[in-house]
């Protein structure tokens, strides 16, 4: 039935069409929510300035407050002293903070980062997980030196599942399940998210994502549910009961609930050309009509937190933007209760850095999302309290929403977490029931998209060839997000209650008495009745997601190889892993049916449920909630745009009774393939790809190297072999001045980069008599000018991987928003070294390295 939401300032009823609303989402759509809301824009004068106008914002009515609380709050707050107001304020990461820390500096909440679980991995087993959360609850709980002791409020991002705790389950990212179009499923997902919250100790999910992705280039759209508000809308009061419960009823925060974060506010699927943390260039009528709509339920559903956007409007900092924090969402829609920002983002807006930003506190923050910049934060943040910077009544009115969700939420009288209800259970993890609600989301969120002559369902008693590098890997069916930050880097033994896609088909088809060859590479000369080809976009999350543009050239797996099974007479399925419609002509070509199965996560049976039908009820009903485009230039891509002109219209989706036969399609893909090269690739396959250029430095004179082989004569290049012919540099140095440089006209900003924990990468082997002492440094254009960068010895013969992050470069001086010297590479003496791929990389163990 659709749902009907009344937006008062807008002036419309938005009808959200829920399953069941076949004709609003055919291939000539109704006109939907964005241009319904829009029409209403003609009463106003539009701004394009910069400048917010809350009046023209929708206005809710403010979630009633509870006296007791209130009361409660005054006299807490009035044994506080200033010290712990300002700690209250401030979330450390736990990797970067002690519980002892926690206690002196008095800290209102730790996080985990999606690489910061206790123990040497970026995930930990429940036990690991609760001890810690115990050691963080007693330090905040000690009464030592205080009238009042505050208890923290532990945050992780479980945005598809728990899924930084070992045996939980990996529910289908948001990209998935809004295909499903079922709200009632989305708030089972999360009952069962919250419920295994509880079992590692943490309060606080950073969910819902109430983004409104617009351009599919966007490394974080798979946290998207679509392109148009009205699915989102559907979503978000719905996640907020689930991990909450609901407002008003004897659920609402009770035991097996955490608190939930709506994020992130707003705009951060509008940004320019997809960039992640970029500026969203929009009409605030436009920010308002399609990216705040979803905020709308999830506030009525009295959702506890905001998370504020890295991204910017009109090139003001979503962090800093008083006027959509202040006046909109907590004077305008009455949000009354905490507003949180993202990891560092404060240190993005001008005039502030890490360790120092009233500017953000003052728009509205409540409390600082900072990980390692904690420390020096909570003293500046003191220090413009103390001098009036940060009027008193700022502060106080963020430490009253602090204590009002943690009141709210029982906190106090929850005692330690290891001492709550269903506290360490690992039973319940990835449960039959979880399992269950799980494998039904991935049936519902996988999108036919060709089926011709009918190829499913499957007979399962057959020879079913599998092949593909996403078939046998939980990992990359999950996506980013788990087990780690990026995912992807995980075996199937790291999954111990989950199924691979290929261990659903096996289930399937040894149960009808079938065989099963399973060949990833699909190298091998193999004969069976039909082939099932498992393939993908590699892992990623966050800004290490944007891409370029939609052509589809990931992973291992050869996709030329799937016409010569058709020749072969084997018919071809592809099952196709993403995160985002994708360009995918040739290979939709080259298979009789196609199935988009976005990122399902851990529970693999549920593709095999639908390929072989294996009950009668089951069937496809995924229709897309992302338009999948013509061409791989078509980023921009959204029901109700003039010229909308995609391949598969938002909505479509087949079912096995649809007798419709797609024609071969274009395989022009109408981009350049050397177009917009990613600047997080300095040097690789022999050559620095653009915007980058080698150069070799001697005696002050640069010389731009056009192939591997150059003769500086104190410094030389030739052509070395690593995993391909000459991918690699052999590099001499007779002397100790030369240097080798990479760099760009144009300056690249690696900002996002640097807050984002990434690291500095290369290969590096040893080819001298004696070992090379290297100077590694980037972000200027001499190594004097880099404080002689860091220090990395180089003494062994076989090729070694150097990580080096690139905090440290920045702590050297490095302008890490204007970077046109990629890598400066230098040595203390004469050396000879091999060197290979050097990029920017991910931090795998949540270990800050800046060389020996």
């Amino acid at each position: 039935m659709p749902r009907d939401i009344f937006a008062p300032a807008l002036g419309v009823t938005i009808a959200v069409c829920l399953s069941g609303c076949a004709t609003a989402y055919g291939e000539t759509p109704a006109p939907q929510v964005a241009a319904a809301a829009t029409t209403s824009a003609s009463a106003n004068t539009v701004t394009s300035s910069g400048s917010i106008r809350p009046e023209i914002w929708p206005e809710l009515q403010a979630a009633p407050l509870d006296p007791a609380i209130e009361t409660r709050i005054d006299k807490i707050m009035a044994q506080m002293t200033l010290e712990q107001k300002v700690g209250q304020t401030i979330q450390a990461d736990s990797g970067a903070v002690t519980p002892e820390e926690v206690k002196r500096y008095r800290l209102g909440s730790v996080l985990s980062g999606g690489n910061s679980a206790p123990g040497p991995l970026p995930y930990a087993a429940a036990p690991t997980w609760l001890a810690m959360a115990d050691a963080y609850w007693n330090a905040s709980t000690d009464p030592e030196g205080v009238d009042v002791a505050i208890p923290i409020i532990w945050g992780i991002d479980a945005v598809h599942g728990h899924t930084n705790l070992l045996g939980a389950t990996v529910f289908p990212h948001n990209v998935g399940l809004g295909a499903a179009r079922d709200p009632e499923l989305i708030e089972r997902i999360m009952a069962a998210t919250a419920r295994e919250l509880v079992v590692s100790g943490h309060d606080w999910t950073f969910a819902p994502t109430l983004a409104v992705p617009r351009d599919d280039r966007w490394g974080r759209g798979y946290e998207g549910f679509s392109e148009d508000p009205a699915i989102v809308i559907s979503y978000s009061d719905r996640i907020v009961e689930g991990l909450q419960g609901t407002a008003g009823e004897s659920d609402f925060m009770a035991p097996g609930k955490v608190i939930s974060a709506a994020k992130h506010y707003i705009g951060d699927g509008a940004t320019d050309n997809g960039r992640d943390q970029g500026d969203a260039s929009i009409s605030e009528e436009e920010l308002r009509d399609i990216h705040a709509l979803g905020y709308l339920p999830a506030l009525d559903a009295q959702v506890q937190t905001v998370m504020v956007s890295f991204s910017s409007w009109q090139n003001i900092k979503m962090t800093g933007n008083k006027a959509l924090i202040t006046d909109v969402l907590k004077g305008r829609m009455n949000f009354n209760g905490f507003v949180v920002s993202d990891w560092n983002a404060h240190g993005q807006i001008p005039g502030c850095s890490n360790t120092d930003c009233a500017e953000a506190f003052n728009a509205g923050i409540d409390m600082f999302m900072a990980p390692d910049s904690w420390r020096g934060l909570y003293e500046s943040t003191l220090k413009h309290v103390k001098s009036g910077r940060i009027p008193m009544a700022r502060l106080d009115d963020a430490v009253r929403r602090i204590l009002r969700v943690k009141l709210n939420y029982g906190l106090f009288e929850r005692g330690a977490p290891s001492s709550r209800a269903d506290a360490g259970d690992v039973s319940l993890l990835a449960n039959p029931d979880h399992k269950a609600i799980a494998r039904e989301a991935v049936r519902k969120s996988l999108v036919l998209l060709k089926n011709n002559d009918s190829t499913l369902p499957l007979e399962a008693g057959q020879t079913v060839l599998v092949v593909g590098d996403g078939a046998d890997s939980i990992a990359k069916a999950s996506g980013g997000w788990t087990l780690s930050w990026q995912g992807g880097s995980h075996g199937n033994d790291e999954f111990p209650n989950g199924q691979s896609i290929l261990g659903g088909i096996r289930e399937a088809v040894e149960a009808a008495g079938g065989t099963v060859i399973f060949d990833e590479a699909g190298t091998g000369d193999h004969r069976a009745d039909v082939v099932i080809a498992v393939y993908g976009e590699d892992s990623y999350a966050e800004f290490q997601g944007d891409r370029p543009h939609l052509d589809f050239a990931d992973g291992a797996f050869d996709t030329g190889m799937l016409e010569s099974y058709r020749e072969r007479g084997m018919p071809v399925i592809s099952v196709f892993l993403s995160g985002r419609p994708m360009w995918v002509n040739p290979e939709i070509n080259a298979s009789d049916a196609f199935v988009a199965a976005w990122l399902p996560g851990s529970e693999g049976g549920g593709v095999s449920d639908l390929l072989f039908q294996r009950d009668p009820a089951f069937d496809f009903t995924g229709k897309l909630s992302f338009s999948w485009p013509k061409r791989a230039d078509q980023a921009t891509l959204n029901v109700g745009d003039a010229g909308y002109d995609p391949l598969f219209a938002y909505g479509y989706g087949l079912t096995y009774a649809d007798q419709s036969q797609l024609a071969q399609l274009s395989e022009e893909s109408g981009i350049d393939p050397n177009a917009n090269a990613s600047g997080d690739v300095l040097f690789a396959g022999g050559q620095s790809p653009n915007p980058w250029s080698l150069y070799g430095v001697v005696a002050g004179t640069q010389t731009r190297l056009n192939s591997s082989t150059w003769d500086g004569g104190a410094l030389t290049f030739s052509g070395l072999d690593r995993l391909a012919q000459e991918d690699s540099l052999r590099i001499t140095w007779s002397e100790a001045e030369p240097y080798v440089r990479i760099a760009t006209h144009a300056p690249v900003d690696f900002s996002r980069q640097s807050n984002g924990a990434m690291e500095l990468s290369f290969f590096v082997r040893n080819l001298g008599s004696a070992p090379a002492q290297l100077r590694v440094a980037l972000g200027c254009d001499t190594m004097e000018a880099c404080g002689d960068g860091l220090k990395v010895g180089v003494t062994g013969s076989e090729w070694q991987e150097v990580r080096l992050s690139l905090a440290c470069f920045a702590d050297l001086g490095a302008d890490m928003t204007k970077i046109t010297t990629g890598l400066l590479l230098a040595t203390e003496g004469p050396a000879e070294i091999g060197l290979a791929d050097i990029r920017l990389a991910p931090d795998i163990d949540a270990v800050r390295t800046c060389g020996d």
